[in-house]
């Protein structure tokens, strides 16, 4: 009998969130290569644990909650001594174009780039990136607000 996890198989699981995990490994960690290793852990740590959920909604605020967490291990655990110069744009490169804002997004700062991800791309309420994010409801709402306001800075005042 297949493991399942919130009445879906690994599989299931895989199909239906990679590509919001893999989103989310992007927007933090701004590096493809680094991305699918921590992809990797995230799905490795849900085959390994499994856990129990009550639904797909925990399930992947389960998922999005160790992808966090797993990009910031990474990131402290990689952390290379180079040298900044000549070094402008992350090596995710996104069309500039006014339709897009994913380049904006990513130039944004990452504690107001989660919550914007987490509220605009994946359709998270105040309360939902809270709760995945450990902050209180009026933090993620403050985020929300500067982050706004660091994207239109960043995409030309509109």
């Amino acid at each position: 009998m297949p493991r399942l996890f919130a009445g879906l198989t690994y599989e299931q699981v895989l199909e239906n969130y990679s590509q919001t995990i893999v989103s989310v490994c992007v927007m933090r960690l701004q590096n493809m290569t680094d991305a699918e290793d921590v992809f990797q852990n995230v799905f490795s740590k849900l085959w390994f644990k499994s856990p129990e959920f009550k639904d797909t909604e925990h399930l992947k605020a389960w998922l999005l909650r160790v992808c966090l967490n797993e990009c910031k291990n990474y990131l402290r655990q990689n952390r290379r001594t180079i040298s900044l110069d000549g070094i402008s744009e992350p090596e995710v490169m996104f069309d500039e174009s006014k339709s897009d804002l994913s380049w904006a997004l990513m130039k944004t700062p990452e504690k107001y780039r989660e919550v914007l991800y987490l509220y605009y791309a994946l359709n998270y309420h105040v309360d939902e990136v809270a709760k995945i994010l450990s902050l209180n409801p009026n933090t993620v709402k403050t985020r929300l607000k500067r982050g706004r306001e660091k994207l239109k800075e960043i995409y030309g005042g509109e």
